[in-house]
């Protein structure tokens, strides 16, 4: 977390050293310090005083007020981190336990409401966003990070700068969608609004980026003038990439390494949504003759 202009204890600002140190994230500092609060104020004193007992009972603390599987992990996650490196005290984690967090399928889009949603948007510039998420399956942070020079068209690519995880890559650029993208230059370009080898969604300064918040604005007004009533966001584009490609008989692992996915684990769950394939499996039943 940024330190803020209150004084910051000796113990918080050996915690954000330690975090600098290893280059963690400012999202990932943030939720560590986050979670180190949360035990001082069940505590009602120094997180560093905390008996193996006390982490106990703050997990049950966390469950008995509901708190998701989600943020009881990250919680976890950031006291390990403070117990284990910053205190060098790991043995009082030992009663902490990670939950599991619900297995929940992704809402997926149709192809024809995908159609209707991208035409839906709000002006060019959402609408060609909208294609390049649904297009290439980039998430969105990797959509608004795009840059006009980050498109190859001579070897058919989109250069994803520095995705999650800090690694770079490339994702597919279809003939469709590099049309469209040179629709969105001309029109951007004659604006004035696109500055060379500048950002590709430049956000009202030229020389800021589209933010997240506006792009995910942006599909919810989509959404709502096509008439699509499923909850659907930036990332429903990128399932949506993911399980049509599945449905075009796309190798499970070309997919995985197309999102970004460290893990074929996480690719999987896309098999579990594709209704096409579902639809092409002829039921045991339909060879039982009637009696």
């Amino acid at each position: 977390m940024k330190p803020s202009s209150a004084k910051v204890s000796p113990l918080r600002q050996r915690m954000i050293d330690d975090m600098r140190l290893r280059k963690l994230e400012l999202k990932t500092r943030t939720t560590y310090i986050r979670a180190v609060r949360k035990l001082a104020a069940f505590l009602k004193r120094s997180p560093d005083t905390a008996t193996e007992e006390d982490l106990r009972r703050f997990q049950l603390y966390l469950v008995d007020q509901g708190t998701s599987a989600i943020t009881i992990n990250a919680t976890i996650v950031g006291l390990r981190f403070f117990f284990d490196v910053t205190l060098g005290r790991s043995e009082l984690m030992a009663k902490m336990h990670p939950v599991r967090v619900p297995q929940k399928l992704p809402v997926v889009l149709s192809r024809d409401e995908v159609a209707r949603l991208i035409a839906s948007a709000p002006n060019l510039r959402s609408q060609t966003a909208l294609s390049i998420a649904y297009g290439t399956g980039l998430r969105v942070s990797e959509v608004i990070g795009l840059k006009v020079t980050d498109i190859d068209s001579q070897r058919m690519v989109l250069r994803v700068e520095q995705g999650k995880g800090n690694k770079d890559r490339y994702a597919m650029l279809s003939p469709v969608l590099l049309e469209r993208l040179r629709a969105w230059w001309r029109v951007a370009n004659a604006q004035g609004k696109m500055l060379p080898g500048g950002w590709l969604f430049p956000g009202m300064n030229p020389m800021d980026p589209l933010t997240a918040r506006q792009l995910n604005r942006a599909i919810k007004a989509a959404a709502e003038t096509a008439k699509i009533d499923k909850q659907v966001s930036m990332h429903t584009l990128r399932h949506s990439f993911a399980t049509h490609l599945l449905e075009q008989k796309v190798d499970i692992r070309v997919i995985q390494v197309m999102l970004g996915h460290k893990k074929l684990e996480t690719t999987t769950v896309y098999t579990h949504v594709a209704t096409e394939i579902l639809r092409e499996v002829v039921s045991p039943l339909e060879k039982v003759q009637p009696a």
